[in-house]
């Protein structure tokens, strides 16, 4: 089994034993509890993107370098079927990543399911540019205080670094296609 196949939790335990980090530690740099590191680590609750973000922070990691396999050895490949997108969202919200084994992307790509009443949480903020189109639903994004209440066939430009959020107050999934600059997730 290779690393990017272990459970989340388990290749987080991994990574921050190789870092030589305590749980306690982790916990402290990533601004969470230590029960939050332990109950994550032993794959009880997967983590919300702005959780593994912080935690990817801590070890200096990419969304998509924690998803990807470290090892693989063959060229990136050119077509991505649907079963090997990497989903890297949880508790309604699904982000499929596009991705095809390269570590020197400029470019992320997200498909990105937002259910009835799902939200990606605290807001998010990390350097870059995002763009998306909606392509069906109605999603509120929320930009550094400002709500911007979408629907399908609009677009969104948003600095990334300014705290953001989404979430689907509707009683209808929404579903989104968003690029992302630098390739951070």
């Amino acid at each position: 089994m290779n690393e990017a196949t272990l459970a989340p939790g388990r290749r987080l335990s991994q990574i921050r034993q190789e870092l030589g980090l305590s749980q306690r530690r982790v916990a402290e740099l990533a601004g969470l509890t230590h029960s939050a590191i332990s109950t994550i680590e032993q794959d009880k609750v997967s983590p919300a993107v702005s959780t593994l973000q912080k935690l990817l922070k801590v070890y200096g990691l990419s969304l998509s370098e924690f998803f990807s396999d470290p090892a693989r050895q063959s060229p990136p490949k050119v077509v991505i079927e649907a079963q090997e997108l990497i989903d890297i969202g949880g508790q309604g919200v699904s982000l499929k990543l596009i991705h095809n084994g390269s570590a020197s992307r400029n470019l992320a790509m997200l498909l990105e399911t937002y259910q009835p009443g799902a939200t990606t949480g605290e807001k998010l903020r990390h350097p870059g540019e995002e763009t998306g189109t909606l392509l069906e639903g109605e999603i509120t994004l929320t930009v550094n205080g400002h709500s911007y209440q979408l629907h399908a066939g609009q677009s969104y430009v948003i600095d990334t670094g300014q705290p953001h959020s989404f979430s689907n107050t509707s009683t209808r999934p929404c579903r989104i296609v968003s690029a992302h600059t630098p390739a951070n997730f």
